[in-house]
């Protein structure tokens, strides 16, 4: 079951509680011949995702609709067919789910918190509804606030801003700022009123924020709360019109699927957003994407695939020119493809070449977070190369480089650099071991 953040969201705007809810919808029912005994244990298992029987659903329509002056159907209270997926929803349907589930996450709901990964054609589903038609024909909305330009100028500072906040302190700190800021600045937007044009340039900066959200989700390791903002960005970009901002969501879903081992998705993706985008799409996007394939191809042990897609990165790497890039792919900077195919190369069994191009991304200037994943990736190729004495010194950087810094994913990378150091016999190693051991006891 998946929680039902729209319910809740209308509880709240109705000003009603859970047993409120309850007495009116057993009156509801005694007025049409029917003894409910719904009681507020029942309305929390609702907005758990657990969908009453026979025509309830209805009666909670009928109830919380006359509350608030309108009329609810069942795909407003979230017990429609698909409340999670939802493919065909129109834009403003999105919009509301969207808002809602924004304000559940930001109350910390643990049904919200675990979230699982959605898996197999669903997981594809918002891909295949991004690339293809019907497009939004016209994304203009009333509402009781005025949209201009300068509310979208608003969000676009806004996500550079948690943006630079997610890589210096990680996205265990960064997602509640970038939560509340959805919730209580960015849903009101979204809401509002806007002409087709404004409505547009407004989906890409929300999208841009939302995609901030999932990224910050990931690097908390909740993959499942991680993949449904991921979807929400790519709805957000195929009402911005935007290819080239859905193929940057895209390369999103990409990363995720490699954490999470699903390379054929990965490699599946990428081909999407580079044959969506077409020639909107950005050279660092395009290095990126391939680059990405190339680890996919390098984990299921394709070494031809896996080289050619490094030759199609290294070529796309070389037609980069940053003053022209999008704002989203600012984290494409130099060194990070060296740094990719040192990891290719390493899990190809070409320890040599790998060595060369970590030390070489690790010598190139990148902010502190990529950093630690650059020295963490060489660290692990000179202890493979039985040089542990210099692995445990680049091992020692990295626990510099990110102090101050929460992230899981981070983590993740400083307990498989504890792993293959703990296995040798080296005086260095172990006291690195012992400050990764003082650094993992301090709870995020």
């Amino acid at each position: 079951m998946q929680p039902n953040a729209l319910l809740d969201a209308l509880l709240d705007e109705a000003g009603m509680s859970r047993l409120g809810l309850a007495k009116r919808v057993n009156a509801a029912g005694t007025l049409r011949n029917k003894k409910l005994r719904y009681d507020h244990s029942a309305v929390i298992r609702w907005l758990k995702g657990q969908r009453p029987r026979g025509d309830v659903p209805q009666l909670i329509c009928d109830v919380i609709g006359d509350r608030l002056g309108r009329t609810l159907d069942l795909e407003d209270i979230g017990m429609g067919n698909d409340p999670v997926a939802a493919p065909n929803t129109p834009l403003t349907g999105f919009v509301e789910r969207a808002t809602a589930m924004w304000r559940s996450d930001l109350q910390q709901r643990e049904e919200m918190r675990s979230t699982p990964v959605i898996t197999g054609l669903p997981a594809v589903g918002p891909v295949w509804e991004w690339e293809n038609p019907p497009d939004d024909s016209d994304v203009s909305r009333s509402g009781t606030v005025r949209v201009g330009m300068a509310d979208v100028e608003l969000l676009r500072g806004a996500r550079a801003h948690f943006e630079q906040m997610y890589r210096k302190v990680g996205g265990v700190t960064t997602r509640a700022r970038v939560l509340h800021f959805l919730t209580t600045e960015t849903a009101p937007l979204v809401r509002g009123a806007y002409t087709d044009a404004t409505g547009r340039e407004l989906h890409r900066a929300v999208g841009g924020l939302v995609a901030v959200a999932g990224i910050c989700w990931y690097d908390s390791d909740a993959q499942g709360l991680a993949q449904r903002y991921f979807h929400q960005a790519l709805r957000l970009a195929k009402a911005s019109s935007d290819r080239a901002f859905g193929g940057y969501v895209i390369a999103l879903l990409v990363n995720q699927a490699l954490y999470t081992g699903e390379y054929r998705q990965a490699v599946a993706f990428a081909e999407a957003a580079v044959r969506t985008a077409g020639h909107a799409i950005s050279p660092a996007l395009a290095c990126d994407l391939h680059a990405m394939q190339a680890k996919a191809f390098s984990r299921m042990g394709d070494q031809t695939s896996a080289h050619r897609s490094m030759m199609l990165a290294e070529t796309a790497d070389g037609q980069i020119r940053q003053d022209e890039e999008p704002a989203e792919t600012g984290y494409i900077q130099p060194g990070l493809l060296e740094a990719n195919i040192a990891d290719v190369l390493l899990r190809l069994g070409d320890t040599g070449p790998a060595q060369q191009y970590a030390t070489e991304a690790v010598a190139t200037q990148t902010h502190a977070r990529g950093r630690v994943h650059r020295l963490a990736t060489l660290s692990d190729i000179q202890l493979r190369s039985g040089d542990a004495e210099q692995a445990a010194t680049t091992a020692a950087d990295v626990l510099d480089t990110m102090e101050g810094m929460e992230s899981r994913r981070l983590r993740d990378r400083l307990v498989k650099l504890r792993t293959t150091m703990s296995s040798t016999n080296s005086r260095a190693t172990a006291d690195v071991v012992q400050r990764i051991d003082e650094t993992l006891r301090l709870p995020l």
